[in-house]
């Protein structure tokens, strides 16, 4: 049995909201499951992901195949990272403290990261709501009677050098 991690469809039409979930892969995307990981919301901006980190973990290392999606989403998380670093403990690379030590540093960094993106966005949303909707239109400068004078006697220099 090929056990599938995937996103399963919620919510109403054009509104979409996903469970991430382990299920059989020959059952259908909506259909029975295996067990429910955490949910993701593309429809706020950024979107929003609620995974439980061990129990991915759990799945990942029994074998389940997770889809492109739900791949990217594990890896946004750290989930993946972590697998990667308890693969370099069972190979005895380094010991399971520094695997967790490098993961935490790596989460604290990545935690920074989307804070800075977070603020980022909400002060170009900011930025947005301040600009006027009506703009200024610049008034066309009255012409000068000197720009008048200046163009009559070019006229008359051009006639009189003909």
């Amino acid at each position: 049995m090929a056990v599938k991690m995937r996103l399963q469809r919620h919510g109403s039409k054009k509104r979409p909201f996903y469970f991430i979930v382990v299920a059989d892969g020959r059952s259908p995307r909506d259909g029975k499951f295996i067990q429910k990981l955490g949910t993701y919301n593309p429809l706020t901006v950024p979107a929003t992901v609620q995974v439980d980190r061990q129990k991915a973990l759990d799945w990942l290392q029994k074998g389940a195949q997770p889809t492109d999606t739900v791949r990217r989403i594990l890896s946004f998380k750290g989930v993946l990272f972590l697998k990667h670093l308890l693969r370099g403990v069972s190979l005895g690379l380094f010991d399971e403290a520094t695997a967790m030590e490098k993961f935490t540093k790596w989460s604290v960094e990545h935690d920074a990261h989307i804070a800075n993106r977070q603020s980022a966005q909400k002060k170009a949303r900011m930025d947005r709501r301040n600009v006027p909707v009506v703009r200024k239109v610049e008034s066309k400068p009255e012409e000068t009677p000197s720009a008048e004078v200046t163009q009559e006697e070019t006229q008359e220099e051009t006639k009189a050098e003909e």
